[in-house]
């Protein structure tokens, strides 16, 4: 039987450590290749991904021992040259690299500014988000400080590190002792950015902060409109994207926001078969009117029902478009996957509801059956 992919095998395997291993022989003399091959490789394959990240860490300080001061050559003389400068989106490098972030944190906590520049230089390899959040625990204000100046730094994976470090609820990362307040002068440089790279960590990081306190990403989203220093189609743009989980809440602020009205004069009738399959689709259409051309984001919501008689509501996106005269017709095929490994689907009654504008219009109820 094939076995199915493995994303850890895929970014940290034999081969990425032999390039690895062969970067810091020609940096060092002192670097036995063979022996920190034989020691990654001794654990690696009993290791998940992040725990592959930290044991590489561990190999490297053991085979280039000291204190940042005296490795700090070693790695930046090992380092290949930055990733291409002429891009401008979805280059985030090298997972190998991720090792030298958390050998820096190793033994870099006595040099921060020695290390806050070995990262500027390794975050233009490989993304150093969760390398500088241990910096940003021990001394906030200077990691800050240090982030204005690479606001303007001429790589945009530099730029973006300000925004992506800083994040509230990054992926993975420590937590931070940031108010959500705190990095947002940083994001007001960052929004103008001319690359989608930094401006998609822009988004996502007002996304986070939305989670916490709505109307100061509203606020922000809404200044930043003002300004007018970034093009009006990154901006909208970059509003959807950091505006995302409030409009699956169906807030309505972020609805008006966006250019929607959740007070808008439109009706919605739902048709939806009185029962699906696992295994197979649910396809339904629903039928939206109004009396004047009005703009409309619409979603639709299933309620799943999960053992032990509890509901799990998913949102899923289904059209933002136009009311025009006549009214319109949204036709939608549902996927009812019933070998996905995250969620299993369960039988039995479930509901769907249409949102429009972040209001729900529409809603009915269908039989969901085994697999025939």
């Amino acid at each position: 039987m094939a076995q199915g992919f493995s994303l850890k095998d895929q970014l940290f395997n034999a081969d990425k450590v032999a390039y690895l291993a062969g970067l810091f022989e020609s940096a060092s003399t002192r670097f036995e290749r063979d022996r920190f091959e034989a020691s990654v490789m001794a654990r690696l394959p009993e290791l998940e991904l992040k725990e592959r990240i930290d044991w590489i860490a561990d190999c490297l300080s053991e085979a280039v021992p000291g204190d940042l001061k005296s490795v700090a050559p070693v790695i930046l003389k090992a380092l290949p040259e930055p990733l291409d400068p002429t891009l401008s989106d979805d280059d985030f490098g090298d997972f190998i690299f991720a090792p030298l972030g958390e050998w820096v944190v190793k033994v870099g906590a006595d040099d921060p500014d020695l290390a806050l520049d070995v990262i500027e230089e390794l975050t233009q390899r490989f993304s150093m988000e969760w390398a500088i959040r241990p910096f940003l625990n021990a001394d906030p204000d200077h990691v800050l400080t240090r982030m204005e100046r690479w606001c303007a730094h001429d790589s945009y994976h530099v730029r973006r590190l300000v925004s992506e470090g800083t994040r509230p609820r990054l992926p993975w990362g420590q937590s931070i002792p940031l108010e959500l307040s705190d990095p947002l002068p940083l994001l007001d440089r960052l929004h103008t950015d001319p690359t989608r790279y930094v401006t998609r960590s822009v988004a996502n990081h007002l996304n986070d902060i939305a989670k916490k306190d709505a109307d100061l990403v509203l606020g922000r989203v809404s200044d930043w409109r003002a300004s007018g220093q970034q093009g009006a189609e990154e901006l909208r743009w970059m509003t959807g994207q950091a505006l995302r989980g409030l409009v699956k809440q169906g807030h309505p602020g972020a609805m008006k926001e966006l250019g929607y009205d959740p007070d808008a004069e439109l009706s919605a009738v739902l048709h939806v078969p009185d029962k699906a399959h696992i295994g197979e689709s649910l396809a339904f259409t629903v039928d939206l009117t109004a009396p004047r051309p009005t703009p409309v984001l619409v979603d639709y919501i299933i309620h799943f029902q999960r053992p032990g008689g509890k509901v799990s509501p998913k949102v899923h996106k289904l059209k933002q478009t136009r009311i025009e005269t006549g009214g319109l017709s949204l036709p939608k095929t549902h996927k009812l996957k019933g070998n996905a490994t995250t969620f299993k689907l369960v039988p039995g009654s479930h509901l769907i509801e249409v949102q429009v504008n972040g209001r729900t219009r529409a809603s009915a109820t269908f039989e969901l059956m085994q697999e025939t």
